[in-house]
């Protein structure tokens, strides 16, 4: 009795070591549970050689559709009510429970099956929502490839979901290519307009076969109600719930992004380091935001796709001061370190048209009571000093989020230019009035939909279109930039 307890215990050992979580009483009806992947994936961080691969494991194929729908209840972060929510998670309306399991990717360039490599399988982490991110490098620039993502619940149990998408890698620097990407704002479960598929720009962006989309955060709403999400359970809930949405899910795995936080995604509306949601630590915030997006080392960083484009996303919440402090030189949104980065990028550059990609407001104008951006007096001092070095610089513009309105201006004192994308729905946009129309205008519209931008060689001639789309896909607004041949030279550095 003793040795077979021994060779049990044993055994119970060796599995630990190869099999990792498959160790219970009922690993017979583990290894032929099934996994699903409700969420998709998600590429980001796509450069000339590498990507990075989000994934998540559910335990169904769908968000819950016929779940109980959320009780109202006062704003905890206005009412100082803390009531507990004594209801089940999976039994509520769009929940999408994880589950543990393994992963693996397998990708290739399109037409290349020869070239075809797959990472090794690799569990969900339970501690992070039952996520799993996984860099892959060596890829070939300008290149666009196709990933199968696969999901099983533990080793030697049967695949048990298959998830298919494709990204496009970033050409070299020295390369002349069309460039074409998407950007958008503001986007929340509850104002979507399409209840089955949530929202109808993501269709209207697929049509412009995008080579990659940037979203500059309010990603999600924590401090908007259905539910309000003052804490880590909840706000996972509505990060899983709209990523199930099928025109999203859809979107994202045929698409390159990149991810851009900001307030309400984060804790709250204008938040700053320090403060916290409900049981929302500002920690949690951060943590969380990497947990659910595709994100490398830093949140600014910048990336050349060919030879004529450069972007740079900037961290717009985690070094900044607080927005009740009094403006001056140490007042600071970016924090000296970012800042320095920007401006030694910027000047290191030689990409024809360099595009500075914002979660929030530089130029503006802005409303008179918001304090936390560029555009307005709470950080004027540093506003200035981006303004005039942006404005020094040829051929950049600013592209930026946050305002739930689209317009185009320009700032009169040093000729900066600003393009806010606008809100993701016409139901999500408002907060200004296009009868305020500034001389600093060059377009203002109170809709939804995206920013588009292309960049090509027309002639020979270095062009930059920036396109506002409706919802529908209409544009409102085009501004087309041709370089002058004649006065245009590469800068060689």
């Amino acid at each position: 009795m003793k040795m077979e307890f021994v060779r049990v215990l044993l055994v119970i050992c060796i599995t630990a070591l190869v099999g990792g979580g498959c160790i219970h009483t009922e690993s017979t009806a583990q290894k032929t549970e099934n996994v699903h992947m409700a969420n998709g994936i998600k590429i980001g961080e796509v450069s000339s050689t590498s990507a990075i691969i989000w994934c998540r494991l559910t335990k169904h194929p769908e968000r819950n559709v016929n779940g109980t729908p959320f009780p109202a209840r006062k704003n905890p972060a206005k009412s100082g009510a803390r009531v507990a929510y004594a209801y089940d998670l999976e039994k509520m309306e769009g929940a999408v429970p994880g589950i543990n399991g393994q992963v693996r990717f397998t990708y290739r360039p399109a037409g290349n099956k020869k070239q075809k490599k797959s990472t090794v399988w690799q569990w969900v982490d339970e501690d992070k929502d039952f996520t799993c991110q996984t860099k892959i490098e060596g890829l070939l620039p300008g290149t666009r490839y196709l990933i199968t993502a696969e999901g099983r619940r533990c080793q030697g149990s049967r695949v048990g979901c298959k998830v298919e998408g494709g990204f496009k890698t970033a050409p070299e620097p020295d390369t002349p290519a069309k460039i074409c990407f998407t950007v958008v704002t503001g986007q929340d479960y509850t104002r979507r307009d399409d209840k089955a598929n949530g929202h109808k720009i993501y269709p209207q962006m697929q049509k412009l076969r995008p080579d990659f989309f940037v979203h500059t955060g309010d990603i999600e709403y924590y401090d908007k109600p259905g539910p309000y999400a003052d804490n880590v359970e909840l706000a996972r809930f509505k990060w899983n719930r709209i990523y199930a949405m099928p025109f999203q899910r859809t979107f994202h795995n045929e698409n390159a992004s990149y991810f851009i936080k900001d307030d309400h995604d984060t804790l709250r509306n204008d938040c700053w380091p320090g403060q916290s949601y409900g049981d929302i630590t500002w920690e949690d915030g951060l943590a969380l935001f990497r947990e659910q997006v595709p994100m490398g080392s830093k949140t600014y960083r910048t990336i050349r796709w060919g030879k004529d484009l450069q972007i740079w996303l900037v961290e717009g919440r985690d070094f900044r001061s607080p927005n009740n402090m009094p403006d001056g030189p140490d007042k600071t949104i970016w924090g000296q370190t970012q800042k320095k980065w920007f401006f030694d990028t910027v000047r290191q550059s030689n990409a024809t048209f360099r595009i500075l990609i914002s979660p929030t407001p530089i130029v503006g104008p802005d409303r008179k009571n918001k304090k936390d951006n560029h555009a307005n007096a709470g950080f004027k001092h540093e506003g200035e000093q981006l303004r005039h070095f942006i404005g020094s610089q040829k051929n950049m513009f600013i592209i930026c989020g946050d305002r739930h309105w689209q317009y185009v201006s320009v700032d009169p004192a040093t000729g900066a230019k600003e393009y806010s994308c606008g809100p993701t729905t016409d139901k999500h946009a408002g907060g200004f009035s296009e009868k305020n129309r500034s001389p600093m205008h060059r377009y203002l519209k109170i809709k939804g939909g995206f920013l588009s931008v292309t960049v090509d060689r027309v002639d020979g001639r270095p062009t930059i279109i920036f396109r506002h789309h409706g919802v529908d896909g209409r544009i409102y607004n085009e501004d087309v930039i041709h370089l002058n041949p004649n006065l245009f030279v590469d800068k060689k550095r």
